[in-house]
């Protein structure tokens, strides 16, 4: 009897502790973890959106400069104006660099000064081929390259043949002189290599510029037209035949193409050729 009391004792307080403790596994606590001592740092909530977890913030991102790739440093050939240009071949491979009249014309690279014109000889009656650039600067790299600019309006007094300049370096103003004198202002910018001044039609530009003056434009401006200019001078030889614009026009009138004339407008995202106009803003 004794014994039947003290089992009836035994269950009934096993069933007040079961219903007293929070249900759960053994060993594992169902409460709430208390918070770290000291505050520590936890996850923030966004109180407009209930639930939602705002991330803590981190670090700044880290800038990293685009990679060297040769020992020779550029500079877009125009400073301090908006430009634009086509990148596309345009009866010789030059590019025309849209600016307005009296921007200024720097050199692209370290270098020295190979030809300088002061004088407008072109004429439409004769058109000759060594004329059509008008007032022109050409530079002779350290990187072996030979830079022209061209249809400039005036040559700075200090840039004269052998004249040692450095990349970024004023050297004219842009204008339209020569066969652009009906066109608005622009630098006939062209790349080739040191040649002798009768082999002209090699000054007028023998590698395509465009991919250079985007890398420039873009701060890439370690990217060197130097591999390029030595596999085309082995390709057609160091003073090749003029192939181009060679002589003068049959009327007398040069006949430029469209795209020589004007400026080139940008077309809509919807249009074919939509990255054949590189608009640089001032």
């Amino acid at each position: 009897m004794r014994s039947g009391r003290l089992a009836a004792l035994a269950g009934a307080a096993f069933v007040a502790a079961s219903c007293g403790a929070p249900a759960g596994v053994a060993g594992v606590s169902t409460l709430p973890p208390t918070p770290p001592p000291g505050g520590g740092v936890t996850a923030a909530t966004d109180d407009s959106q209930p639930g939602h977890i705002v991330p803590p913030p981190g670090d700044a991102p880290v800038r990293v400069p685009p990679p060297k790739m040769s020992p020779y440093t550029y500079a877009f050939p125009i400073k301090g104006c908006k430009v634009s240009y086509s990148r596309k071949l345009l009866v010789l491979p030059k590019t025309t660099i849209w600016a307005a009249k009296g921007c200024a014309f720097v050199s692209p690279v370290d270098g020295v000064v190979q030809e300088v014109n002061v004088k407008n000889l072109w004429t439409p009656s004769t058109d000759r081929g060594a004329d059509r650039e008008g007032r022109f600067v050409t530079i002779k790299g350290e990187d072996g390259v030979l830079y022209l600019g061209g249809h400039l309006d005036s040559v700075e007094q200090d840039v004269t043949p052998g004249t040692k300049v450095k990349a970024g370096q004023l050297l004219g103003r842009v204008g339209n002189t020569g066969n652009a004198r009906d066109t608005a202002s622009n630098l006939y910018f062209a790349i080739s290599w040191p040649a002798e001044p009768q082999y002209w039609w090699v000054r007028r530009g023998i590698v395509p510029p465009w991919p250079y003056l985007d890398a420039w434009d873009d701060g890439n401006r370690t990217v060197s037209p130097r591999k390029d200019m030595l596999t085309l001078r082995k390709k057609l030889g160091a003073t090749p035949p003029c192939t181009q614009l060679c002589g003068s026009s049959s009327s007398g009138q040069p006949t430029p193409t469209p795209d020589e004339t004007k400026p080139p407008t940008k077309k809509k995202k919807n249009g074919a050729n939509d990255d054949d106009v590189v608009v640089i803003p001032l």
